[in-house]
């Protein structure tokens, strides 16, 4: 029996098929890092760059979880109740840390709901600030916790 469940037997790629799976409350928490200087870290704080770039990367961030599964090819379209976005910035070390939640009533999972609002947002933040600093990168997008479904609870350790 293969281990991913985006597999069949036959080694093809396939959706899952969820239709017998109970419908539960799941959430999702994801998180993506970017690192830069010190100085494009207060441009971002401040508003500075291309406008007021945490508000556009929270909401390209919304925006993106709620098209996850065009996105995604194996994604269930789900019907999102909550999608939010968090930036926090540390202009000390230079980073920019978004933080995306994502919660519904469902048959699967908003795993990849709430990573592709942490991508998308990450991403959003890049574009805005490229011209003051190419170098930034982005440097972790992680699962931080899910709840809900057959398998239950998880939580990254640390």
């Amino acid at each position: 029996m293969n281990d991913l469940s985006h597999i069949g037997d036959d080694g093809q790629a396939r959706m899952v098929d969820v239709a017998m799976k109970d419908t539960t409350d799941r959430s999702a928490i994801a998180r993506a890092t970017l690192s830069m200087s010190a100085a494009t870290a207060e441009l971002v704080a401040n508003g500075g760059a291309k406008g007021e770039v945490l508000q556009t990367a929270r909401l390209a961030g919304i925006m993106a979880a709620k098209r996850t599964a065009e996105l995604i090819p194996m994604c269930h379209p789900l019907g999102l109740d909550h999608v939010d976005v968090e930036a926090e910035v540390d202009i000390t070390h230079g980073t920019v840390t978004l933080t995306a939640t994502a919660r519904t009533v469902a048959r699967t999972g908003v795993e990849m709901e709430a990573m592709t609002a942490a991508s998308v947002a990450a991403l959003t933040v890049y574009d805005m600030v490229k011209s003051a600093e190419r170098g930034v990168s982005v440097e972790r997008i992680e699962l931080l916790e899910k709840t809900g479904g057959k398998s239950g609870s998880w939580r990254r350790d640390g």
